[in-house]
């Protein structure tokens, strides 16, 4: 598949001249769009999952080719590029931007392109879990306590929702010892939920 990917900003630019350059590209490289994917009106810091762009990098497939016209329509934080591109060469699909002439495809050029991009990726990965640790031990020395206060019972559970499916199995003849991990708990979560819960729940062993 062959994509052409548009993002038109709240400024409004003119899309058809992104349109123009895509199909110029693609006509030298051979190829031609099957699919346009546009975002209008939308800004290059939303996250990918809050664009369309979104829903064409998760229908990637080996050999599939992106064309757009700069990288900065891809987005405007470049640790969210260094993800999309990165992102790309693990499916094993191409991209092709037509201002700056930017190339990821199976050349060793692009290839050492996107590993340098993969380990930048890395490298800021570490240094935000780095900041994030610091903030906390900061905060721990200002006397500030994390998490949920000491003694405190959890409010919410992940199997919140399905009293219903357990009380209908267990009026069928017992809770099936398999249902906490249907639900997404573990056993301990799922025997302190049913004792909170009390009637009409009798706490099977599990």
């Amino acid at each position: 598949m062959i994509y052409g990917y548009i993002r038109v900003s709240p400024d409004k630019q003119d899309c058809e001249n992104q349109k123009l350059g895509i199909e110029s590209k693609a006509s030298a490289l051979g190829l031609s769009i099957d699919k346009y994917i546009e975002d209008a009106c939308i800004s290059g810091t939303k996250e990918p999952e809050q664009r369309a762009l979104d829903g064409m990098l998760r229908k990637l497939n080996p050999g599939d080719v992106i064309i757009c016209s700069e990288l900065s329509r891809l987005g405007r934080k470049m640790f969210m590029i260094m993800r999309i591109l990165e992102h790309c060469m693990k499916i094993g699909a191409r991209l092709y931007t037509v201002k700056d002439g930017y190339e990821l495809d199976d050349t060793i050029q692009s290839k050492v392109l996107a590993i340098a991009f993969g380990l930048s990726a890395e490298i800021e990965r570490n240094l935000i879990a780095q900041r994030t640790k610091e903030a906390m031990a900061k905060l721990r020395i200002q006397g500030i306590k994390l998490g949920r206060p000491c003694g405190q019972k959890n409010t919410c559970h992940i199997i919140d929702g399905h009293e219903s499916l357990i009380l209908d199995m267990y009026s069928a003849g017992g809770l099936n010892v398999k249902l906490p991990e249907l639900l997404g708990s573990v056993r301990p979560q799922f025997r302190d939920f049913l004792n909170h819960k009390k009637e009409p729940f009798i706490v099977p062993k599990l």
